[in-house]
């Protein structure tokens, strides 16, 4: 090798890396040194390799005309890497306010070079070992001037603010890895909302004072936020109703959830402090608007389940194994207290019910089942009303992935829901677009030509014909028995009845032969309801969340999570040049927030309010307004298919409800007998419907398969029990019948707590003719006899094969054989018999005609004449002492 070939390979790497720590200092994307990668953030492919960067926290978490002039984060860099990092410093940079509500979630997905505003670098540590860490504060004044006071002698910079609005700011940390060079390695993004710029008096500033300025109140933004209480299913499937027996459930988490301190305790705190400010809040900070614009919805299944809690319960010791060891769970006085709170809060607050055990409605109408149907659909707001004591929002529905299909649409209609609330993407209308203004979600701003409603209204359903029944029809020719319908659900409401005129809304169920209307639908902003799903410790992102803007939110902070829907919430309030003035909130479903994040939501609502930005709208206020008169249609969406419950339960769950149904329908209900046929069975029932849960599918798609396999097989496995606990009982041996016409005796034995009503179905051989004795009942856990008229004609054994079935026809038990020997002998006994009669009369008559004649008959030949003589003098003798015998 030449010298000049050595010296330029040692003088490339060098004026490499030079280049390179250039390119990382201006900002520019991709800049680093060997084995330093840039990050973005968690954003995006590949996630930071030296350095972590996380969000602590953000005071004041809102800016207002009354809050701080400077805002104050507070971070942690954590060496995640291999390697020494040296000369780690942070910067603020922001960028503008966002103009659009797509940007509440596009903004967090820019490179550092489109947060134009940048201050300047401060250090954080001069070097970090691996997995050593250290956190700092950054002063930044909001305005375009900086506080000077000795307070804050800490402030070097500021954001340079000057009109309220929702802004994204990026802290970008910058070190030099060891064997590398200096670059940009990690990112944090979080958005800051201004309700307003707080004062800067004069001389309290690096230049002149300030005065406030207020966010314009000319059009508060109408605003009605669902709180929701849920769970995923916890009680474990295949069990029967019973009287005294103890609820099951797969594990004792929910017991931790209803403790103090847990996720549902902790939800339902922060409602408390909201409307009792004695208890959290400050007095001067809240009013009466919160109350009316909030609330609850409650999932059904978490009721029937924390109700079943409070009378003592046992779990599984191990949740794999449901037929394994038990233990006394530890939740029963967490569940009374947490449930008696509820009761509480419920009666001063608006109820509606969610769809019980978060129910897919696109999967009920699916399979197709009335008996499925009447319990997921109908009961649900009977439920809340029967344990919490109330009068719950009816007619509304909640689905949980907030997109349903044709089908789903058509069954809430038929079965009197008015209302139904779904993601503004989720509808469309004659244009195709959506009612968020586009295909997928607006990424621009909607203009005037693209107003975006908040109700629209569905077009009905068409009618049932019995060619072709619609999806959620209430009576299918398939049906077993009318009569299990209303014992596997709650009662529906009769035709023309309303709620209260406090729900303001009209729970009409269809009659007979109409058509129902169509349904209403009220649409929520898709943006600040993907910002509040990410708020807690198991943030999913939801289905109806665009492909484009999608990202792991788990790689930011909890803190700046919360920023980011303080933001969404806030951003309508903000931007009067929206044409749509209202908000509808929607958390997602299963929430895990805790108390301060969802505390302060609900502080940021009540500022909204007292400042005039918001006003309060309750639910049915909001649900009683007219619906845009455009035609729209659901738009089912395909990340909302993905997500679904799959294709491959629907014919098993419609198979098992199909035997629910039939076996309801033989069960009696006895008076003051439990349980009843309805208490005993609905178990069952509400373990198929658990089955179609869209509980965890979006985030843990593979553990929500496993719980309802497991639960389906369960639930098959008692349903088989069941249908062979009612049977007839084997005879053993040969069953002789004394003649031809004597009654077949045969035991059937019912292991059920519940009476069943039966019919026997005896195939019977052509030589032999059985009277069908009709239907017939069986006691509860006992057995009885019956006496089966039977006509045999033929003296062999007979191999008669028996069973029990519902009146139905549906079959019941084991199948058994009697084998039946009769002592008739046919046409030949009956001539043997008048053969032997006459051979009777015969000799009978002759012996007669000869005495009669005097003949001596042959038959008494042998016997001496004077020994015969002597014999019957003695026999005349003997007449004539009794004779005077009794004379005397």
């Amino acid at each position: 090798m030449t010298r000049a070939g050595h010296h330029r390979r040692r003088w490339a790497p060098m004026f490499l890396g030079i280049v390179l720590v250039v390119l990382g200092v201006l900002g520019i994307p991709g800049a680093a040194v060997t084995g330093a990668q840039p990050s973005s953030g968690g954003t995006g492919s590949t996630g930071p390799k030296f350095l972590k960067l996380t969000i602590d926290s953000v005071t004041p978490n809102t800016v207002t005309t009354t809050s701080s002039a400077v805002l104050v984060i507070t971070g942690t860099v954590t060496n995640i890497g291999d390697r020494n990092v040296d000369d780690i410093s942070v910067r603020v940079q922001r960028g503008a306010a966002i103009g659009n509500p797509g940007g509440l979630r596009s903004t967090l997905r820019l490179e550092q070079s489109d947060y134009d505003l940048v201050t300047p670098f401060q250090d954080v540590a001069d070097e970090l070992t691996p997995g050593q860490r250290k956190q700092f504060t950054l002063r930044i004044g909001v305005r375009d001037v900086v506080p000077s006071t000795d307070s804050n002698a800490a402030i070097t910079a500021a954001l340079g603010i000057t009109d309220p609005g929702v802004y994204p700011l990026l802290l970008n940390v910058n070190g030099q890895p060891a064997y590398g060079g200096q670059a940009r390695l990690d990112d944090a993004r979080f958005l800051v909302p201004v309700l307003g710029l707080p004062a800067i008096p004069a001389g309290d500033a690096k230049g002149s004072g300030l005065p406030p300025v207020p966010a314009p109140a000319e059009a508060p933004v109408a605003t009605t936020m669902l709180w929701p209480l849920a769970d995923r299913p916890r009680l474990v499937a295949g069990i029967p109703g019973s009287v005294d027996g103890k609820a099951l459930l797969t594990d004792d988490e929910l017991a931790g959830e209803l403790a103090t301190g847990g996720r549902l305790d902790q939800l339902l705190a922060a409602v408390e402090s909201a409307l009792h400010p004695d208890t959290g809040l400050d007095p001067s900070r809240t009013g009466p608007g919160l109350a009316s614009a909030l609330c609850l919805a409650v999932d059904p299944d978490l009721l029937v389940t924390v109700s079943a809690m409070t009378g003592g319960y046992r779990v599984l010791a191990s949740p794999s194994d449901p037929d394994g060891p038990t233990r006394d769970g530890s939740g029963a006085h967490a569940a009374k207290t947490w449930l008696d709170r509820l009761h509480s809060l419920a009666g001063a607050l608006c109820t509606t019910a969610l769809p019980f055990a978060q129910a897919d409605p696109t999967a009920v109408a699916a399979v197709h089942d009335p008996g499925l149907t009447g319990r997921a659909i109908d009961a649900p707001a009977e439920i809340v009303d029967s344990i919490l004591s109330i009068k719950s929002v009816r007619g509304v529905a909640l689905p949980t992935a907030g997109s349903i299909d044709d089908g789903a649409a058509t069954l809430l209609s038929r079965h009197g829901y008015t209302s139904a609330i779904l993601a503004d993407n989720a509808v469309t209308g004659p244009d195709g677009h959506t009612a968020a203004g586009g295909s997928d979600g607006p990424a621009h701003a909607p203009g005037p030509d693209t107003d975006t409603p908040e109700l629209v209204q569905l077009p009905p359903p068409p009618p049932v014909t019995p060619a072709a029944a619609t999806p959620g029809a209430t009576a299918p020719a398939a049906a077993p028995s009318a009569t299990a319908t209303p014992a596997a659900s709650a009662t529906p409401t009769p035709a023309g009845t309303t709620t209260p005129a406090a729900t303001g809304i009209t729970n009409t169920a269809t009659p007979a032969g109409s058509s129902p209307a169509g349904l209403k639908v009220a649409t929520f902003d898709i943006w600040s309801a993907t910002a509040l799903a990410a708020v807690g410790s198991n943030p999913p992102t939801p289905s109806f969340t665009p492909d484009r803007v999608r990202y792991d939110v788990n790689n930011d902070s909890r803190a700046a999570r919360l920023q980011d829907a303080l933001g969404a919430v806030s951003w309508a309030a903000l931007n009067p040049q929206s044409p749509r003035r209202s908000a509808l909130l929607m958390p997602p479903q299963q929430w895990s927030a805790n108390r301060d994040e969802a505390t302060a939501l609900l502080s940021q609502l009540d500022v909204l309010f007292r400042t005039g930005l918001a006003a309060p709208r309750s639910l049915p206020e909001l649900l009683a307004q007219p619906a845009d008169p455009r035609p729209f249609e659901v738009n089912y969406l395909p990340e909302t298919a993905d997500d679904a419950v799959p294709d491959s339960y629907l014919d098993p769950v419609r198979d098992q409800g199909q035997r629910i149904t039939a076996l309801m329908g033989a069960l009696v209900e006895v008076p003051q007998q439990e349980p009843t046929p309805r208490t005993f069975l609905t178990p069952l029932r509400d373990d198929l419907i658990r089955v179609l849960s869209l509980s965890d599918r979006n985030s843990t798609g593979e553990q929500a398969d496993t719980a309802a396999h497991r639960r389906l097989d369960q639930t098959t496995h008692t349903m088989d029990g069941l249908y062979r606990s009612v049977t007839v009982l084997p005879p053993g041996g040969v069953y002789t019948l004394a003649s031809e016409q004597s009654p077949l005796l045969l035991v059937a034995r019912n292991d059920l707590p519940v009476a069943v009503r039966i019919r026997f179905k005896i195939d019977a051989p052509a030589e032999a003719t059985i009277t069908d004795i009709g239907e017939q009942q069986l006691p509860a856990e006992g057995s009885r006899s019956f006496q089966i008229p039977t006509q045999v004609s033929d003296k062999r054994n007979l191999v008669i094969p028996i069973s029990l079935t519902t009146p139905e026809a549906v079959p019941l038990g084991n199948a058994t054989s009697v084998s039946v020997r009769s002592n008739a002998y046919g046409q030949a006994l009956a001539i043997i018999t008048a053969c032997a009669g006459a051979l009777l009369l015969l000799l009978a008559g002759r012996r007669l005609w000869r005495r009669f004649r005097g003949q001596p008959d042959p038959a008494d030949e042998g016997l001496d004449p004077g020994k015969r003589r002597r014999v019957n003098r003695y026999g005349r003798a003997r007449t004539r002492a009794t004779q005077r015998q009794e004379a005397r």
